[in-house]
């Protein structure tokens, strides 16, 4: 089975002091962590610096963060995290597996969500993700993303959208070139519990539509409310 030396783990920032600490104390070791800051004004920067991590800085924006993000890493795999977001023991074995495994480098694989709140809400949420994975193929970036440099570079890696980069690079990478890994990547459930359950499910599928329909990201950002 492959250590992770040839995986670089991206991560992009915005005010994530609440969560950043976290989630790079759980991760094991890997080639290379970076960090990229979209303009904190809280404690973001000096935690990742405390953390002895790569710290980078960009404009605002996702989309653009990830992609100064992965033009940075040297490594031959990206795995892209939310600063919220951590992947369990089974998860990390899946990203191993998947990257001793030459059958699987023209795939991307995502992880299973599960939030971190026991609320019914919760499970019924996780079930309806499931559901769209496996009938769109389209894994949001909660889920973390595991991609060779080959396939992302081939794609044409992330757009500097300000939001929906995550599904943006999914739909080019298509059904087939997209995988579900084992193993769970457990996420905040901070905004569904601040915004309310059924109001932060809706905005979701609303701005997803929107989306989907040809709606511009800037304007789908504002809806959204970032």
């Amino acid at each position: 089975m492959s250590d992770l030396s040839d995986l670089a783990v991206v991560i992009p920032t915005l005010n994530a002091a609440s969560h950043l600490a976290a989630t790079l104390t759980a991760l094991p070791r890997v080639g290379e962590v970076i960090v990229v800051d979209g303009g904190s004004t809280d404690d973001t920067a000096q935690i990742a610096a405390r953390q002895g991590v790569r710290l980078l800085t960009s404009a605002p924006g996702r989309g653009r963060q990830l992609a100064a993000g992965a033009a940075a890493a040297t490594s031959p795999w990206l795995l892209v995290l939310h600063a919220d977001t951590q992947l369990d023991a089974e998860a990390w074995a899946a990203a191993r597996r998947h990257l001793a495994d030459p059958q699987r480098h023209g795939r991307a694989g995502a992880f299973h969500l599960r939030l971190n709140d026991e609320a019914w809400q919760a499970r019924v949420l996780e079930f309806g993700v499931r559901l769209r994975v496996a009938m769109l193929a389209l894994p949001y970036g909660d889920q973390g993303l595991l991609i060779s440099r080959r396939l992302y570079d081939a794609v044409g890696g992330f757009a500097p959208l300000p939001l929906m980069e995550d599904v943006d690079l999914v739909r080019r990478l298509g059904r087939g070139r997209l995988t579900s890994l084992a193993g769970t990547a457990t996420t905040s459930a901070e905004r569904w519990r601040r915004r309310g359950w059924l109001r932060q499910t809706l905005t979701n599928l609303r701005c997803l539509g929107l989306y989907l329909a040809g709606v511009a990201p800037e304007r789908i950002a504002r809806i959204y409310g970032r």
